[in-house]
């Protein structure tokens, strides 16, 4: 065994391809990170303007034994070190989660130890127990990223009460369609971002779906089509088009829905803390307004570091550990599930 660990620790290696990055990451215990090796591909993708399914599978293919031997070497492990592994199983792209399946499958079947299925999405949420170790359930989690967008109540490790969703178009997803239409690149949630803290947020009254009463559900589509509105009459009419008053005032109706509606939600559950997570959680507009509301309650908000935000295979080793030490195994003919919910397990 490594000199960082004796025979009682737990050492998973968990995968994560469920769109466009390829990542290994070797972790002890569920929360301690020996290594988290991230392969991107946004380069790649940046021509076409946004993720090309075909083209993540195949580098998925090119890139998974050469990261999984860089996380083993970066965390000082071997093969045999390691006591079970985990992947992604869904929800995300179903060619690029078979990439990651197949090789921690092959894994453990040759090496006769367990394997672990994990939730994209539930991965999210436990990157906020890496970055916090103190960290522990009950609290309400705003989960928002280019394919996602959850309000969650965690009551206790892999246990979870879904209190609102998109209807539509996640949050991450419309700052990529508004980035594209303002001939930002990809992708354009931090180019959104870093526009935004010039601009001025009240330039442009666009409008926020807040839906019925009591609803924490999100629609993020009319708000899209307004800005796309906006941009296309102020060409018609040949007025000048202040990028910056745009994205400031596009950003500034997301976050102040995700805020209203996450803070309702915390108050209801009777929580003290509240996380967010996914990559719209590296957002500095949402960040700050959700902190300043949350400590006028007298709530605690944590996030994970920006690295913990996208996509990564430790916040899957993180929930496979969790699942692991309460008995839960995967069977080795576990499918890719691309539409996959929080909460479920096949």
């Amino acid at each position: 065994m490594s000199k960082d660990f004796t025979k009682d620790d737990i050492i998973t290696l968990a995968i994560e391809s469920s769109c466009d990055e390829t990542s290994v990451s070797i972790l002890k215990n569920g929360r301690t990170v020996l290594s988290n090796i991230i392969a991107t591909q946004i380069e790649q993708h940046k021509k076409f303007g946004g993720v090309v399914p075909e083209v993540a599978s195949r580098k998925h293919i090119e890139n998974i034994n050469f990261v999984i031997g860089e996380a083993l070497e970066e965390a000082n492990v071997t093969f045999d070190d390691i006591t079970h592994v985990a992947s992604t199983y869904g929800p995300g792209l179903v060619g690029a989660l078979l990439v990651g399946l197949s090789a921690a499958k092959a894994i453990a079947f040759a090496r006769e130890i367990p394997f672990n299925g994990v939730n994209h999405i539930e991965g999210h949420i436990y990157a906020n127990f890496i970055e916090h170790q103190e960290l522990e359930p009950p609290f309400v989690c705003l989960i928002v990223s280019g394919g996602h967008t959850h309000l969650v109540y965690m009551k206790d490790y892999g246990e979870y009460e879904i209190l609102g969703k998109t209807r539509d178009d996640a949050a991450g997803e419309a700052f990529d369609k508004v980035a594209r239409a303002l001939g930002l690149g990809y992708p354009g949630g931090p180019e959104i971002d870093k526009l935004a803290k010039i601009g001025d947020k009240e330039a442009i009254a666009f409008p926020k779906a807040y839906l019925e009463e009591g609803s924490y559900d999100f629609s993020f589509s009319g708000l899209k089509s307004a800005v796309l509105n906006y941009l296309n009459s102020q060409r018609m009419k040949g007025n000048p088009i202040v990028i910056e008053d745009v994205a400031a005032s596009f950003q500034q109706a997301v976050i102040e829905i995700l805020v209203e509606k996450t803070m309702a939600c915390a108050i209801e559950k009777g929580v003290k803390q509240i996380t967010i997570a996914g990559g719209v959680a590296a957002n500095s507009g949402l960040r700050q307004l959700l902190g300043k509301k949350a400590e006028a309650h007298g709530l605690h908000l944590k996030y994970p570091s920006l690295k913990l935000c996208t996509d990564n295979a430790a916040m899957i080793g993180c929930v496979a550990y969790y699942d692991y030490i309460k008995g839960y195994r995967s069977s080795l003919d576990l499918n890719g599930i691309p539409n996959l919910k929080i909460g479920e397990r096949h």
